[in-house]
């Protein structure tokens, strides 16, 4: 069920900001490598571009602001009506059924999400590419599967494994410690959006320190 509301539920959003991310990376590309002749190096510059850094982060920033919103005021509004001390009082693990599904299932919906959003920005970037600045359908498409090594797709992905990680905890975080009542329910929703994009910035970086210090460029 978590994996449904996490992952399907964001999937419209995601797809939608990776469609226009690749777009406007390819508009804005090709007016600038155009000055030193080198419009066929678009399709590189999409394809590094979304895959390395802005697919993860984007497609992070956008769940983050849907699902560590979401889980923190589900979660919080239970601690706030007393069902948790009640699951507590039962002898069920809060922690168990309500932290660890929402980790697991967005750590593993956000690492596919992030594929389908570098995917569909690919093909953005290609549309406008083509239909707008007339390059060749043929030489983008060899040029952004061509530049994807090895450590590129690794570096993507890792980014989204953090991020998802980041998302759950700080949700439930901020979640499971609401106080205030209604009151307090906003305040976590609004600290667990802001404390969770400001984490994957951070996390951003410092992976893609890491990444280059393994892989090289």
């Amino acid at each position: 069920m978590q994996m449904d509301i996490i992952g399907v539920g964001s999937l419209p959003i995601v797809i939608l900001i990776g469609a226009f991310s690749g777009a406007i990376i390819a508009l804005q590309m090709a007016r600038a490598l155009s000055t030193y002749g080198a419009s066929s190096q678009v399709g590189t510059i999409v394809s590094l571009t979304l895959v390395r850094e802005l697919g993860p982060v984007l497609s992070a920033v956008m769940v983050a602001g849907r699902n560590a919103s979401g889980i923190a005021s589900e979660l919080g509004s239970m601690k706030v009506t007393e069902q948790i001390d009640a699951m507590r009082a039962l002898g069920t693990d809060p922690t168990r059924k309500l932290v660890t599904p929402r980790l697991v299932a967005t750590v593993f919906m956000l690492f596919f999400l992030t594929i389908i959003s570098d995917a569909v920005g690919i093909a953005g970037g290609a549309l406008v590419s083509v239909a707008m600045l007339n390059l060749n359908a043929t030489a983008y498409i060899h040029s952004s599967y061509a530049s994807l090594a090895y450590g590129n797709i690794v570096e993507g992905l890792t980014k989204a494994i953090f991020s998802g990680f980041i998302i759950a905890t700080v949700g439930c975080f901020y979640g499971m410690r609401t106080q205030g009542g209604t009151q307090g329910v906003g305040k976590a929703t609004t600290q667990a959006v802001v404390v969770s994009s400001v984490f994957i910035i951070v996390v951003d970086f410092l992976t893609s320190r890491l990444m280059i210090s393994i892989f090289g460029s």
